[in-house]
């Protein structure tokens, strides 16, 4: 939180960092070198993206872990409380954007802490899907009134409208960042 301060506004009045700037210019080779109109919007958009989102993460964590549940886990059990019915692992990994071995653990600590419990899917008896217990859902329940007054704080002088935007733009990010890594895959890299 110590970097807020160092934040700046540019002539058309927008927050930026300088330090991030200075060095996305040099990575860009915006330094008079070799770059191009717009590859250091594209940079310091980048490292702008990734400090919101640890900012965010920092604070999910912050609530969760003191409650004994970890960022990732919490992610899941919001998902499975709020489906209604059990998940598999694989959609859950899918949803999350991370690999089922990941979840795979996340589940058993959940279920260790009785929060979660593995049920067979009755579409596919070879298949288990996670499903959230009630005490999993009482510990959601416990847990929603703090978070809605932290993404308050958090989310404080943004218009509605804005966090539309947001949004947008974030899930465009990862729609690119999707098509970039099927594109990736098709041709035999990896991202």
């Amino acid at each position: 939180m110590k970097d807020v301060d160092t934040y700046e506004h540019d002539p058309d009045g927008f927050l930026y960092d300088p330090r991030a700037r200075a060095a996305m210019a040099w990575f860009a080779g915006e330094d008079g070198e070799d770059g191009e109109d717009g590859d250091l919007c594209a940079f310091e958009a980048s490292a702008a993206v990734r400090t919101a989102c640890h900012a965010v993460e920092r604070l999910r964590s912050h609530g969760s872990e003191g409650r004994g549940v970890s960022a990732g886990a919490l992610d899941l059990l919001i998902r499975l409380a709020g489906s209604g019915q059990g998940i598999s692992i694989g959609e859950l990994a899918r949803a999350a954007g991370v690999s089922s071995r990941n979840v795979t653990g996340l589940v058993d600590t959940l279920e260790r802490d009785g929060l979660v419990r593995r049920v067979p899917d009755p579409n596919d008896r070879r298949s288990v899907l996670a499903e959230i217990t009630p005490a999993g859902r009482a510990w959601i329940e416990d847990f929603r009134k703090p978070s809605r007054l932290a993404m308050k704080a958090l989310f404080q002088g943004f218009a509605p409208e804005e966090l539309v935007v947001l949004r947008d733009l974030c899930l465009r990010l990862a729609a690119n960042q999707q098509r970039l890594a099927a594109h990736l895959r098709q041709i035999g890299s990896q991202p």
